[in-house]
């Protein structure tokens, strides 16, 4: 398999030198020559296949000879080696729960992928790579995990601080060894600036072998597929494919999800659930497709007014806007309907959402209320944890906090201050 830009004036790499550039040298994102079909008799018999199976039927071609079968099957799974429940709410939606991995959020399952697939690869080169990744949060805690003791890579995450909340910023700060943090005094759009600077800086390139940790990268985006078909393995009504619901902010989850049913596991209808922060459905809603400045909300992770993501699922399309909108539809949610529905799905079935499930929950069910006889699920990102002053001011309980991460209080954070200023992250890269 080759991935070529989707800016359409860089040359075609392989699965290998797409992960270690991250993005292409003219500044595009990459995207599979061609998108491999799953043999229909595994959709038919997928409930007789492992997880790891599973996995490793479905990221193979993806990753063509660049990993032996062995190594990738190891890589797959020491990457899903948690649960991914599909747990009933009500009678007619489910959630998908994702934050049983070590840093409570769906990234887990990318940032690991990645992390062992780059470790592989940094063992075929000189010299060490170094991850540079901006987070509002859940980014950065999920690949300093996934990353943590990697031979060859070392890690650099930048973070607003004061604006992540008390478990994210633990993650983040308390891992040592190859993962460093930059708490920089500024927003999240201020660490992403530097960071996208740095990838742009001539000087940096020559000295270091940067690479990016987000969804651009193909290796974080690509196995993002797998619990779309973890989900469909516990779907109990297979002649009635599901509609899922997606919480979107960069785009990069339900692209993923857009791409396994493309390669042939069924899905009824797919939902872009956002926030106020929706540039996609009032282009679902519009033709005309806006970028628009961020505005900070309760669903933070998905406070983006450009997509990076989006021109990915614009070319699973071939960029046909009817063909788009007859496959997603998009909801815009805002932070007072959020609260509300935390608190009402509470209340009526006793399951507790974060926002960001919250937003999916909503869209879901508005879409289900026009179409009677329809079931479906949403993708509950992130553990409620990670959220407790929204979250137990409308259940009115407290939320305990998983044994897993529990070991975090008694740990001290470790972190450089830094202001927002490229310069300054310029000359701390240049002089480790």
């Amino acid at each position: 398999m080759n991935y070529y830009s989707l800016n359409k004036t860089a040359p075609t790499v392989n699965f290998r030198e797409a992960t270690i550039k991250g993005q292409a040298p003219d500044k595009g994102l990459y995207f599979p020559e061609k998108i491999p079909a799953i043999d229909p008799s595994v959709i038919e018999n997928i409930e007789s296949y492992s997880k790891e199976e599973l996995a490793f039927l479905i990221m193979q071609p993806y990753v063509g000879d660049t990993i032996d079968p062995k190594t990738l099957y190891r890589i797959v799974a020491e990457t899903i080696n948690f649960p991914f429940p599909l747990v009933p709410i009500n009678e007619n939606i489910f959630s998908l729960e994702l934050f049983h991995g070590p840093t409570l959020a769906f990234k887990d399952v990318g940032a690991r992928f990645m992390s062992r697939c780059l470790g592989y690869f940094s063992q075929q080169q000189k010299g060490k790579v170094t991850v540079l990744v901006a987070t509002s949060g859940d980014t950065g805690g999920a690949v300093a995990n996934g990353f943590l003791g990697v031979e060859g890579v070392e890690v650099v995450i930048l973070y607003p601080s004061g604006k992540v909340s008390a478990v994210q910023e633990l993650q983040l700060t308390t891992c040592g060894q190859n993962i460093t943090a930059l708490e920089v005094n500024g927003s999240f759009d201020d660490c992403q600036a530097m960071v996208k600077d740095a990838f742009m800086d001539a000087d940096l390139n020559q000295s270091l072998a940067l690479t990016s940790a987000n969804s651009i990268n193909v290796a974080r985006w690509l196995p993002q597929q797998l619990y779309y078909f973890f989900a469909y393995q516990q779907w109990k009504e297979k002649n009635h494919p599901p509609v899922i619901a997606v919480p979107s902010g960069n785009f990069g989850n339900i692209c993923a999800g857009l791409l396994a049913h493309l390669s042939g596991l069924p899905v009824q209808h797919f939902i872009a659930a956002c926030n106020v922060n929706d540039a996609v459905p009032e282009y679902l809603r519009s033709g005309t497709y806006q970028p628009k400045t961020a505005v900070p909300t309760i669903s933070n992770a998905m406070d983006v007014g450009s997509p990076s993501n989006f021109i990915r699922v614009m070319e699973l399309f071939r960029n046909e806007y009817a063909s788009i909108k007859e496959k997603i539809s998009g909801y815009t949610v805002s932070d007072a309907i959020t609260k509300q529905t935390i608190a009402e799905v509470y209340q009526q079935d006793g399951y507790t959402l974060d926002p960001h499930g919250a937003v999916g929950y909503y869209a879901l069910n508005q879409y289900l209320s026009k179409h009677p006889g329809q079931k479906g699920m949403i993708l509950e990102t992130a553990h409620p944890v990670k959220f407790p002053e929204t979250v137990e001011s409308m259940t009115g309980k407290k939320i305990e906090i998983p044994a897993s991460v529990q070991y975090l209080f008694a740990k001290e954070k470790q972190s450089i201050q830094m202001d927002a200023s490229f310069s300054q992250l310029k000359e701390w890269l240049l002089n480790q």
